[in-house]
């Protein structure tokens, strides 16, 4: 059974990852700013505290946790992410900063943080999105995000390379439209043709299998054009 950190759990896919994972005997620290939802749960395999990933002091209490309780991390799921959907001229630095901060800075931050407890068989998966992927569909409004999304891909390709002899593998899946809280706030109205569950379950087997057939690569899980 494996250690499973997955980022951004207090609803959504993230939420639903956490459970499936540790249903399936896994043992799971699962992140979220807002720790309730996880701690609702009350699963003997799902662990979980406040996480700020844009914090330093949270990356020290990650530190903390793995040498006290695992000591090894087999599995890094990167799926905390921000989204701003605002006209590009009406998008400032502080909104790119935020949205960076997130989706960026914080799955360096964390990826840093966790490498040296993780074994040389272990995979690095990364939530991106289909906006971040060179030469798909664009939506104006946008900017912040898939520019932020297409960062990590190029990141994920980076560490990959840097890391092929010893290990980890860095992956990514470019998701299309997802029905979650997020798209909801982003786009009210809008009905996507996959359950938060239904990607839950692709991203676990993924996640748990995913590194035997690729390493620094980016799938693109979409059945629509987004």
């Amino acid at each position: 059974m494996a250690n499973v950190i997955i980022t951004g759990c207090s609803r959504g896919i993230g939420h639903e990852l956490a459970k499936l994972l540790a249903n399936e005997g896994h043992q799971v620290l699962a992140l979220s700013r807002n720790d309730g939802p996880i701690q609702e749960l009350k699963h003997e395999r799902i662990h979980g505290f406040s996480f700020d990933i844009s914090e330093g002091s949270s990356m020290d209490a990650v530190v903390r946790f793995i040498k006290e309780k695992w000591q090894q991390v087999d599995i890094l799921i990167h799926n905390a992410g921000m989204l701003i959907n605002k006209p590009f001229a009406e998008t400032t630095t502080e909104d790119f900063e935020a949205v960076y901060r997130v989706n960026v800075f914080g799955v360096a931050a964390l990826t840093r943080t966790v490498l040296p407890y993780m074994r040389s068989g272990g995979h690095v998966l990364t939530i991106t999105s289909m906006g971040g992927v060179q030469g798909s569909a664009k939506f104006p409004g946008l900017s912040a995000y898939s520019s932020s999304k297409g960062a990590v891909i190029t990141l994920t390709e980076l560490l990959a390379e840097e890391y092929k002899e010893a290990g980890p593998s860095f992956n990514a899946l470019a998701l299309g439209a997802v029905q979650t809280e997020m798209l909801e706030e982003a786009f009210p109205g809008y009905q996507a043709p996959v359950s938060a569950l239904q990607m839950a379950r692709y991203i676990m087997d993924f996640a748990l299998t995913g590194q035997t057939f690729y390493n620094g690569k980016t799938l693109q899980v979409s059945s629509s054009t987004p």
